[in-house]
């Protein structure tokens, strides 16, 4: 399944601080590079470094080294037309331009769902299910155990 990851999901994989949502991003992050279902925008990446820079002081080669890990994601860029249908999410919505930047990224690349804790989860919005990755646990494989 497609899942657009928000901005956050990938600052709290590097926040020494997140707590339980620090193992939690990066799980996800690890299984959606694995599954090669993950995508995100420039906007994302332009707010993470932003991020990784000023909040987290990460050094800048480890800022690079996430740029060049989540370049393997799907990326998408925003042209003026869906700068535009961004602009009509945010009014029929009321939600922040920036988040409706991020919805219509979602839209135009088919995802199905938004991994985020900044909107409300289990709302659709624009085609796209609000999930946030933090509320639930993260399955996890579990061992078979082996007849004798």
């Amino acid at each position: 399944m497609r899942s657009f990851i928000d901005t956050n999901v990938l600052v709290y994989a590097d926040s020494a601080d997140a707590g339980d949502k620090q193992p939690r991003a990066s799980a996800l992050i690890a299984q959606c590079l694995r599954a090669g279902d993950g995508v995100i925008s420039t906007q994302v990446l332009h707010e993470f470094v932003n991020a990784a820079i000023r909040k987290l002081a990460l050094p800048l080669d480890l800022v690079r080294a996430r740029v060049r890990l989540y370049s393997r994601f799907e990326t998408v860029n925003a042209s003026p037309a869906a700068v535009l249908d961004a602009l009509d999410l945010h009014a029929l919505h009321t939600i922040s331009i920036w988040d409706a930047l991020i919805l219509q990224a979602a839209r135009q690349s088919g995802c199905v769902q938004l991994l985020t804790e900044d909107l409300q989860a289990g709302a659709v919005i624009g085609g796209v299910r609000i999930v946030n990755p933090f509320d639930a646990p993260i399955p996890t494989k579990t061992r078979r155990s082996r007849g004798r």
